[in-house]
């Protein structure tokens, strides 16, 4: 009997390697897709024939119990948010609507429509902020510092609440920073990656950097989509850190990128004070071994070998654009 799941954000990063994941499981996968007056498809454009679309927002509960009506899923992935830590500051309130409030909205849903269902919150590493210690575990303490930050501790708080006031199988993953080919231009991961890609193909001379300093723990999106679906998998709800337990600097990040297509990251990368936060979170670093030792997860990509496959995959598409 195939299972059926739900996944919010599908036409993002995750939401698509989640589908592709899903899929090769066996799943019926339905995706909820926001209304909007451009709609952009490119992540899940290799699988429009294999889910189904429906229109529902955050923003809006009554289309979402009527979207768990039809749908009467087994589990839901929430991966919808306002994503993008920058834009947090520009559109704080909207970014409370979606990360915060929009994840309180789903879950009273999922209790009125289907309270038997496994729900998968996304939290996020930003909630540590300026950490309190390193590395972070489930129990180290939250200082978010961005508006997405102290969304997501909202979202994820009110995920055990509800997990413990209505007994419902819901889950949080405290994700790290999570990279891949299909990771947005405005990530700097994906920004270096394209950076380095149009300049081995002589399209431009530099990119314009922030902070070269900060560090994060970086991972491949497709090993951190299948920890989400083994946490809906375990005997009772619990929440989890996701996360390689290596750090590296935006510089090494930079370093590995130019150096893959022989090129000397010091000639191209220019300082921009533009592209500093109001509040930098200077280091991340996530202990996954709770994941490991219950869920038995581990991740299959290495910092250097993600890198690689991004700028591989950059060059692909920038040379495939170039022929038009």
């Amino acid at each position: 009997m195939s299972r059926t799941a739900l996944i919010t954000g599908v036409t993002g990063q995750d939401g698509s390697y989640l589908a592709d994941f899903l899929l090769e499981k066996g799943y019926k996968v339905h995706g909820m897709v926001r209304r909007a007056s451009t709609e952009n498809f490119e992540r899940i454009n290799h699988l429009r024939d294999k889910i189904e679309l429906h229109q529902a927002d955050l923003l809006d509960e009554l289309s979402l119990i009527e979207l768990m009506q039809k749908v009467k899923p087994d589990e839901i992935y929430n991966l919808a948010a306002m994503s993008f830590v920058p834009t947090s500051w520009t559109q704080p309130i909207l970014t409370s609507e979606y990360t915060a409030v929009g994840v309180v909205r789903m879950l009273e849903a999922m209790r009125r429509v289907c309270p038997q269902a496994r729900l998968y919150q996304a939290s996020s590493s930003e909630m540590f902020g300026h950490v309190r210690e390193t590395p972070q575990t489930e129990n180290t303490p939250f200082y978010p510092r961005s508006p997405y930050g102290v969304a997501k501790v909202f979202g994820h708080y009110i995920t055990i609440n509800y997990r413990e006031s209505y007994d419902l199988f819901a889950v949080s993953g405290i994700l790290f920073n999570h990279e891949s080919p299909r990771r947005g231009k405005e990530f700097v991961t994906r920004k270096v990656t394209d950076g380095v890609a149009r300049i081995k193909l002589g399209l431009q001379q530099t990119i314009s950097m922030g902070n070269l300093d900060a560090k994060r723990d970086w991972g491949f999106a497709g090993d951190y989509v299948r920890a989400m679906w083994m946490m809906l998998q375990a005997d009772k709800p619990d929440d989890y850190v996701i996360a390689t337990g290596a750090t590296h600097t935006v510089r090494e990040l930079c370093e590995v990128a130019f150096s893959h297509v022989g090129l000397d990251w010091e000639a191209h990368v220019q300082i921009d004070p533009r592209f500093i936060r109001p509040a930098e979170v200077e280091l991340l670093l996530g202990d996954s071994s709770k994941a490991r030792r219950v869920l038995g997860w581990k991740p299959t990509v290495d910092f250097e070998g993600l890198v690689k496959m991004m700028v591989d995959a950059d060059l692909e598409r920038v040379r495939r654009e170039m022929q038009g």
